[in-house]
């Protein structure tokens, strides 16, 4: 490419692409040019043309058709003259390998010509060597320039060949253009000039050129100047782009860890709040179910005495009914007269007191600031607000930062809760508040309050604040809404991991999209198992096919499937493939032979399958337990997680297992992710708070026994330790993740990731001793 302000060469023009057009690829014929100064054949423009207009296929700028057609468009006689410069370097008779004259069949009668040698780039003729000594010889042509014709088409007289050349005229072929019209500003041959410009003041070319070149220098000097101008602005936009990303990413962070300090508060309230109702129901309950069997009791005895008495009346003999007239009377005075209990107990049915704050759609507890930066004299970075007058102080180095907006979150007037209060002041998400300093009311105290007091009683549990360093004293405002609060954060890992790097840490390392040419449909990937040396297998069951592909993104083909199967777990053998499709269980070759297949339950919609480190048998999760199936489609060995006694109380819907040997599976019966041993003892088991009320999804298993757990739900990945205590977070949308669906580990350190979308993102696990 020729830089900013250099002439380009006459080589690089004829070497480039500059003479082919942008719309068939080929060397331009009859080339027109568009009033943005771009060059297409004659014919290309007539198909573009559409309703009489036609769309520049590089700067998509429309320009309007002549009434004669794209005829009409200004000829390109630039791009003629280089055409046929380089023709006449490449083209011209042929006698025997080379070129023939152009003189000899004019002068000797033949219809042929000798093998040529010089060129005359005056005459534009290849000559032999007798007919080009006599062309230096005539009075007519000695001036000419006659040139060695080998040097010629090797590049050596171009610049000499472009200075003799004359553009022809296309109205008269053989006359070269000669004059411009002024008023017409057409050019014209001696020919044009006789009729109709006879009477228009006309110029040579040479002397029009001399007096228009400055007026385009001119014009030119300023588009380089507006070059440099768009060149600085698109640095400074892709500047302004890095900052912009950069301090989003600062922001999002910041998002997050306010986000997950008012969810770690309120989900502390949650807790304390259903302990109580928990523990004032069962007390309820405890008694009332006292009364209940007290009240039962009396009812049996009251209907036997009535029954006995009843039955006396209606079958009894007359003396038989005056032989038990005093026992039955007395009975049923000492029941009648018995204390029977008023009624029910009174009951103190809970009632939930909200914040004010929360039930406001206005309430604003997240905000974003805008601060608008520019260049002044110096270079300094100065900071303009948007939406709010702020100091210099009050800005965090000049950036778009999150702020707090006091210590309240932002509400309708009414719903504020006072500023004064001490018991209000910030502190870091998640910290216990000192009892002195609580605003706890009892039962009795929040009856005899008043609602309007009550409104304004400090509500500290649910407001929970930003506090960036005890030495940082800066005010900060938000000003954007947190969507939403529905999305718990995992609890915080234990005092001696966290911060201190004892976790794996996730490394992008790639994405890149399994849709392939060939599909008929978007992909939705249901498995994904390692498959070789850095390669990964993709069951996708949309459109039927297991696909090959390599941690970088890579396509390495497929595996053929047995016709009709739509591949749903899927997992890699010594030299084999094994995916579960509907009620069945393959073990293909990977060449799509089918070496066996069997029948599982029909009671679970899918079966996740899992290869053992050995490399030599598979297992298979069937309707609560794990089944274990050799090379030769023998079944191993089979287990209920837990035993017997959890007989039909498990449902593995997803399947791995550890480089040690140990199985882990999603259990949506349980809501829970077990770890067991291959005898099916149960080694740990975790269904706490850190699945954010999800059902559990795929896992995985580092070489060192981390897995990693995914909850499709709330966009993330957490991890737990080999016995299934999670440790927090390892993804969260933060990186990316979008509905995630399926994982797998490659070579127990490249956690790879699906999306919903088809979507696939690979992350090196780096180990804490890395």
């Amino acid at each position: 490419m020729v830089s900013q302000g250099s002439s380009p060469s006459l080589l690089e023009a004829l070497s480039s692409d500059f003479l082919a057009c942008k719309i068939c690829l080929e060397q331009l014929r009859v080339p027109k040019t568009l009033p943005c100064l771009h060059t297409y054949c004659q014919d290309c423009l007539a198909q573009l043309a559409e309703s009489g207009h036609v769309r520049c296929p590089e700067c998509r700028e429309t320009v309007p058709v002549p009434p004669t057609g794209v005829a009409a468009f200004k000829t390109n006689f630039f791009v003629n003259g280089l055409l046929d410069l380089v023709k006449a370097r490449a083209c011209g008779d042929l006698h025997a390998g080379k070129p023939a004259c152009a003189l000899c069949p004019l002068v000797g009668g033949t219809s042929t010509g000798g093998p040529a040698t010089a060129r005359c780039l005056d005459c534009a003729d290849d000559l032999c060597q007798a007919c080009a000594d006599g062309h230096r010889c005539t009075r007519q042509t000695h001036t000419h320039r006659v040139v060695d014709l080998v040097g010629y088409r090797r590049g050596w007289y171009d610049e000499e060949a472009r200075e003799r050349q004359a553009a022809q005229c296309p109205h008269h072929p053989g006359e070269a253009l000669r004059f411009l019209c002024q008023p017409c500003s057409q050019l014209l041959c001696r020919e044009c000039r006789l009729d109709p410009h006879l009477d228009h003041p006309c110029l040579p070319l040479a002397e029009a050129v001399r007096a228009r070149r400055p007026g385009l220098e001119e014009l030119l000097a300023g588009v380089d100047n507006n070059l440099v101008e768009l060149e600085a602005a698109r640095v400074a936009e892709k500047e302004a782009l890095v900052r912009l990303r950069e301090q989003a990413a600062r922001v999002g962070t910041q998002v997050e860890e306010a986000a997950e300090g008012v969810l770690r508060a309120l989900l502390a309230q949650k807790q304390e709040v259903l302990g109580q109702l928990r523990a004032h129901v069962e007390a309820a309950e405890e008694a009332a179910r006292e009364r209940l069997a007290e009240l039962e009791g009396r009812e049996q005895v009251a209907k036997a005495a009535a029954a006995f008495a009843r039955r006396v009346l209606n079958l009894g003999r007359e003396a038989e009914i005056l032989s038990l007239e005093g026992a039955i009377a007395q009975r049923l005075r000492q029941l009648q007269g018995c204390p029977w209990m008023p009624g029910p107990a009174p009951c103190l049915l809970p009632q939930l007191e909200l914040h004010p704050g929360l039930l406001d759609k206005d309430c604003h507890l997240l905000r974003l600031f805008f601060e608008e930066q520019h260049l002044q004299d110096g270079g300094k970075d100065v900071a303009g607000t948007q939406g709010g007058d702020e100091t210099q102080s009050q800005r965090d180095d000049g950036a778009k930062t999150v702020r707090q907006n006091g210590n309240q979150p932002q509400c309708r007037e009414g719903a504020q809760t006072p500023k004064d209060n001490k018991a209000q002041m910030p502190r870091e998400y998640g910290a216990q508040t000192p009892k002195e300093g609580r605003a706890k009311m009892s039962q009795e105290d929040r009856a005899q309050t008043p609602n309007k007091d009550r409104a304004q009683m400090p509500q500290e549990d649910g407001e929970a604040h930003i506090q960036r360093g005890s030495q940082s004293n800066k005010k900060r405002k938000f000003k954007g809404r947190l969507k939403s609060i529905s999305r718990e954060p995992s609890p915080a890992p234990g005092p001696n991991l966290e911060g201190s790097g004892l976790l794996p840490r996730p490394i992008f390392s790639c994405s890149f999209p399994t849709r392939m040419p060939g599909d008929k449909r978007s992909p939705r990937i249901t498995g994904l198992c390692p498959f070789g040396s850095r390669e990964i297998l993709v069951a996708d069951e949309q459109n039927r096919a297991l696909k090959r592909f390599s941690l970088n993104g890579d396509y390495k083909g497929a595996v053929p499937v047995p016709e009709g199967c739509s591949p749903c777990s899927v997992a890699a053998l010594q030299g084999a493939v094994a995916f579960s499709a509907g009620a069945r269980l393959y073990l293909i070759s990977p060449d799509g032979e089918v070496q066996w297949r069997r029948a599982l339950s029909l009671s679970q919609a899918s079966h996740a399958v899992a290869a053992l480190p050995s490399g030599d048998r598979v297992s298979v999760s069937v309707a609560g337990h794990v089944e274990v199936y050799n090379m030769e489609g023998s079944l191993a060995t089979r287990f209920i997680p837990g035993g017997k006694a959890n007989r039909g109380l498990r449902a593995l819907v997803f399947l791995t297992v550890s480089p040690q040997g140990n199985f882990v599976g999603s259990d949506w019966q349980q809501n829970s992710v077990v770890v067991c041993d291959g005898l099916g003892q149960v080694i740990g088991e975790y269904k706490g708070p850190g699945l954010h009320g999800c059902q559990p999804g795929s896992v995985s298993v580092d070489k060192k026994g981390y897995i990693f757990l995914t909850l499709r739900e709330v966009n993330k990945v957490v991890i737990l330790d080999p016995k299934g205590s999670l440790l927090g977070d390892f993804l969260t949308a933060y990186h990316g993740l979008e509905k995630p669906r399926v994982t797998t580990m490659v070579d127990g350190r490249y956690l790879v990731v699906s999306l919903s979308n088809g979507t696939i993102h690979v992350f090196r696990v780096r180990s804490p001793d890395s």
